[in-house]
């Protein structure tokens, strides 16, 4: 099984909580930045990495565990596919850039969490979303 590493990039606003969701390169779906821990990198450095190069962003990492894992089937170049498991961080969005390396190939957008748990395909990854929003939600209302 493939391990991976991903973002939900988040940003709050007037007790309103959004997350950025990125188009994936093969069928334009909507999904996380997500990628492949290298050698020598941590899963948040790596999930980081990922934000930045198909997102455009830069943050924090807000959690030290994550937030939770996705299961899906991933696809290989060569049409097999294999069972893959995302650990999911959430980001504090500091730095949007207007310019990154994927802005050709992937379209991004920000989405109210709940509008973003129902585009995605993965219920563990919708489950996930919700379960951001009810901690952030948590943290903006408490006194």
């Amino acid at each position: 099984m493939l391990t991976q590493a991903g973002v939900i990039p988040y940003r709050v606003a007037e007790k309103q909580v959004e997350v950025l969701l990125v188009t994936s390169r093969d069928t334009g779906r909507w999904v996380i930045p997500k990628g492949h821990v290298e050698d020598g990198m941590t899963p948040q450095g790596a999930a980081c990495q990922e934000a930045w190069e198909e997102a455009g962003v830069e943050g924090e990492i807000t959690t030290t565990m994550p937030l939770g894992f996705v299961p899906y089937l991933k696809r290989m170049k060569n049409g097999d596919t294999c069972g893959a498991s995302i650990a999911v961080f959430p980001m504090l969005v500091g730095k949007q850039k207007k310019k990154w390396q994927e802005r050709g190939e992937r379209t991004r957008t920000w989405f109210p969490i709940s509008e973003a748990a129902g585009l995605v395909d993965e219920p563990a990854l919708s489950a996930l979303l919700l379960r951001l929003e009810e901690i952030l939600l948590g943290e903006i209302e408490a006194p």
